[in-house]
């Protein structure tokens, strides 16, 4: 079956979907803040992964063993094919960033592996392979769908950056077995982690075969129905973790496992935007809404509860003991994307950016081989973070995200250009059949500068839409979980050093006109220190305000600050102040503040209050030089302050 480039799909193929997002192997990205880190996913991050993958853990072994035919036994977890399928999506990307022969043969090895553990009738799994194919597809829960969705995303980010299709027909050959066993008159499938309904649509854009988009959306209506059966419906009896209580189609809110969620409603905005389904629409918005507007951290991350790894009760909003799975992150930058894809609308990119900058970039170390599985908005100093983990699903899924970065920044229809990202970066794309160059240099999120340089093979007529983040008109996120105080300050927007004349539509700046050669719309926006407050129901924030400069959440760590970052409070006449700062290899804008704190007598048996100088940095670098206290959300006075000892 011939295979056409996602990046070269026409609308008429995506006619229901009201943007189409520009593919990341169409995007060179040069920016000053993240190339550095998609430099770092390239080398120091998959080096991590594959020496994990390869030497460390028995991951390869497994696929090795299977094509050996020996008879050896399986090592290691269920799903830990997927991990496998995770490095080799990011070392796709990767491939773009930063081409590297090495690497390549690297993945070409892998695949090698991968394919000569396929049986003839397209089954691949390691786990069942080797201790027994007759329990094959027996046991909803124990991630075969979600093993194979994950090759699949793998397959095709590893086609279109290469051109090299052998893991792709092996992902097609899996899916058709797939689609031979399970389907409407066939068995019923209820997928036990959700991962393939998504992947089977990235299928579908490639190949341009609709039963793949009928498939997804086939085992999103699989749910509600009490078809599943496996350990996490009869053993663990919790119906809502996998999101299986009602249709897909009539959740009204969040529940359950929140990697689980993301992916599903992820993969239904995808369904949803090539079917054109309303019903799967209105319950996008309807469960977006119950996660944006009553279980989202500053942050952006989601999923409170360590228990279930996902959510428990509306403004559950814990600090010190938030779960914040950067898994759940990375699928909140997947699901957030398809919805501002389905709908035009920009404040689905606001919560990616927070969670993007914040939730997400806070799981991967700035030396690019260690990671946090949870990331807490507090610690009295014993978080740290790993080199691996049991579980690892954490380090490819961030270093898949990072190094993916290009798939985010732009989006196009017939006629506009949106610009979703200030990513230094340049792109090409056709509007209104006119080639047009993009180069986009920016400061951000250091400083609000952005400059566009626009550059049509000929004057022509089309739309430029350029987000305006909503922390600029002090909306910190949709709906009104956390407050801005108002400040007077506001964006500049000119072309060719002029005032531009534009209308502001859906959270976007939208200059219509005929453009030359040599175009240069520059953005300024206000990078002002902003401080945030929660509603009232999230308990764990009663008289704690948050800090936030530009998209950046901040937090006080105690290496910034004699080891101490408990001890002080920040009056509502607290003035801040910016300056350099660098922590570790990375230059920061700090925020400083005189504010005060309590003082504990040698003894222990007398306090006094005082003054100290308090230096926050953004969030996603504390835990980077060793043990610390840190708080992300500040005492407004000493009712409410913790002394951690």
């Amino acid at each position: 079956m011939a295979a056409v480039s996602c990046s070269s799909l026409s609308l008429a193929q995506q006619a229901n979907t009201v943007l189409q997002p520009v593919n990341f192997d169409q995007v060179i990205i040069n920016d000053d803040f993240w190339k550095p880190k998609m430099d770092n996913v390239a080398t120091k991050t998959l080096a991590a992964c594959i020496y994990q993958t390869e030497e460390k853990t028995p991951r390869i072994r497994n696929f090795e063993r299977v094509a050996n035919g020996k008879g050896e036994p399986h090592e290691g977890i269920f799903y830990d094919d997927s991990d496998v399928f995770k490095a080799l999506e990011a070392m796709a990307y990767a491939l773009k960033v930063k081409p590297d022969a090495a690497m390549e043969a690297k993945a070409d090895e892998w695949i090698d592996k991968v394919a000569a553990a396929q049986l003839p009738d397209g089954y691949l799994n390691t786990w069942y392979t080797l201790k027994g194919l007759d329990q094959r597809w027996t046991d909803m829960s124990m991630h075969e769908d979600y093993n194979g969705g994950h090759m699949i995303e793998a397959g095709v980010a590893y086609y279109q950056a290469t051109g090299k299709r052998k893991l792709l027909d092996v992902c097609i050959k899996w899916a058709d077995h797939f689609d031979s066993l399970f389907g409407p008159g066939k068995r019923h499938w209820v997928t036990g982690h959700q991962e393939l309904e998504l992947a089977l649509v990235k299928l579908y854009t490639v190949t341009n075969n609709k039963k793949y988009l009928q498939l997804a959306d086939w085992l999103l209506s699989e749910r509600g129905h009490g078809y599943a059966k496996g350990y996490t419906w009869t053993d663990w009896k919790d119906t809502a973790y996998a999101q299986d209580v009602l249709p897909v189609k009539q959740q009204t809110e969040i529940t359950g496992h929140a990697v689980r969620a993301m992916y599903m409603y992820t993969g239904a905005a995808d369904v949803a935007a090539h079917t054109g389904d309303t019903a799967y629409m209105r319950a996008m918005r309807r469960v977006w809404e119950d996660v944006v507007y009553r279980n989202m951290y500053i942050t952006g991350g989601i999923g409170s509860s360590g228990g279930n790894e996902g959510f428990s009760v509306d403004y559950d909003l814990p600090n010190e003991q938030a779960y914040c799975e950067t898994c759940a992150s990375v699928g909140m930058v997947f699901w957030n994307q398809r919805m501002n894809a389905m709908t035009g609308s920009s404040e689905y990119m606001d919560v990616l950016e927070r969670v993007l900058y914040n939730g997400a970039l806070d799981g991967l170390s700035l030396s690019g081989d260690r990671f946090f599985y949870g990331n807490p908005l507090a610690s009295d100093g014993r978080h740290y973070r790993r080199e691996w983990f049991g579980t690892a699903c954490c380090p490819a899924n961030i270093a898949r995200l990072v190094a993916s970065l290009g798939n985010y920044v732009y989006a196009h229809t017939a006629s506009d250009l949106y610009v979703n990202l200030f990513v230094g970066s340049s792109t090409k794309v056709r509007l209104n059949n006119i080639a047009v160059d993009i180069a986009q240099t920016t400061g951000y999120p250091w400083n609000g500068l952005i400059q566009l340089t626009i550059n049509p093979e000929k004057a022509g007529n089309f739309g430029l839409r350029i987000r305006i983040p909503g922390w600029v008109s002090q909306q910190a996120v949709p709906g009104n979980l956390y407050s801005m105080k108002p400040t007077v300050t506001n964006y500049v927007l000119k072309l060719n050093g002029q005032p531009v004349s534009y209308t502001l539509q859906d959270g976007y700046a939208v200059i219509q006109r005929k453009w030359q050669k040599g175009d240069q719309l520059t953005l300024e926006l206000p990078m002002e220190v902003q401080l945030l407050t929660s509603r009232s129901e999230v308990k764990q924030n009663e008289g704690r305000v948050a800090i936030q400069r530009g998209p950046l959440v901040y937090c006080v760590e105690g290496a910034d600050n004699n080891g101490k970052a408990w001890d002080f409070v920040v009056p509502a006449n607290t003035s801040f102040s910016t300056m350099p700062h660098q922590v570790l290899q990375e230059k920061v804008t700090a925020i400083s503040m005189q504010v005060p704190a309590l003082q504990i007598a040698g003894n222990g048996l007398q306090v006094q209050t005082g003054s100290k100088q308090v230096l926050a940095i953004p969030y996603y670098v504390w835990a980077n030089r060793g043990k610390n206290e840190m708080q992300v959300w500040l005492p407004t006075s000493f009712q409410n302050i913790k002394i951690n000892r």
